[in-house]
């Protein structure tokens, strides 16, 4: 399905979106890269002019786009009392208005060809409740609903619409340091990968995770999540919610207790 087509991945400079643009280059696409770093493109997702400077450019030399990879995306995490409101506001301008702007952008594009396929990178954390990341998993769960929101409209003027929801993925996200331009991290915040060791998760190679989400967007899928185990914590929220809560509260306890806050 991918061969000869014409993909932007937003975020692709490293992690997940360098997986995907690497997996989607070996399937024979044509792929723009664009990241703050890193990217065949410098963009800042939140920046609308520039995204639609980007996404003109593509089209202008290959007449048309034909996938958008969302997939910017940056996490912030600790207790919701103790955060300054810039760090949700960040997170929201990145995870949930960036994909916004990637759709203003190309969807109307794909409506006037008459096909594309629009791929929003979500997480499992917009699925069930995840404690102690309460920004991150408000974007995700908003990056859900739009995406299946949208799909069925979509459809009607032959435009495809995919969400990915990323278990534990070994991407720079998970060593990331708050951004410099924001106030300190409350005293005690954990990075991505100390939360993923004191939950006891083992994050996968993106690579491991690029093919299976490419496999799933190549059959339409709404909602892809990857890797398999994943969907098990998925199905489990789906259909016994009450346990996903106690679970939740044992984690909370466990991560305030590993930074002195939990007595």
């Amino acid at each position: 399905m991918f061969e000869g087509r014409v993909a932007v991945v937003t975020g692709g400079g490293s992690g997940i979106g360098a997986a995907m643009a690497a997996e989607l280059r070996s399937c024979g696409a044509m792929v723009v890269t664009a990241d703050l770093v890193g990217g065949d493109v410098e963009l800042d997702v939140r920046d609308r002019p520039a995204f639609i400077a980007a996404i003109d450019d593509v089209v202008a030399e290959h007449g048309r786009i034909d996938l958008l990879f969302n997939n910017a995306g940056i996490s912030t995490g600790g207790e919701s009392h103790l955060m300054d409101g810039s760090y949700f506001d960040r997170v929201i301008d990145v995870n949930l208005r960036g994909v916004v702007n990637g759709i203003l952008v190309a969807y109307p594009r794909m409506v006037v060809q008459g096909h594309g396929h629009i791929v929003n990178t979500a997480s499992m954390a917009g699925l069930v409740p995840t404690p102690m990341t309460a920004a991150y998993a408000m974007t995700k769960h908003g990056v859900v609903g739009l995406s299946t929101s949208l799909r069925p409209e979509a459809a009607q003027h032959g435009v495809k619409v995919s969400v990915l929801c990323p278990g534990a993925i070994d991407t720079p996200i998970l060593d990331a340091a708050p951004p410099a331009d924001l106030p300190a991290a409350p005293p005690g915040t954990l990075t991505g990968r100390q939360f993923m060791a004191l939950i006891k998760q083992s994050p996968i190679a993106p690579a491991r995770f690029a093919g299976p989400a490419l496999r799933g967007v190549a059959r339409n899928k709404a909602v892809i999540v990857v890797p398999a185990r994943a969907k098990g914590l998925w199905y489990l929220q789906r259909f016994l919610p009450g346990t996903v809560q106690a679970i939740d509260r044992t984690v909370a306890k466990r991560v305030l207790r590993s930074t002195g806050a939990g007595g």
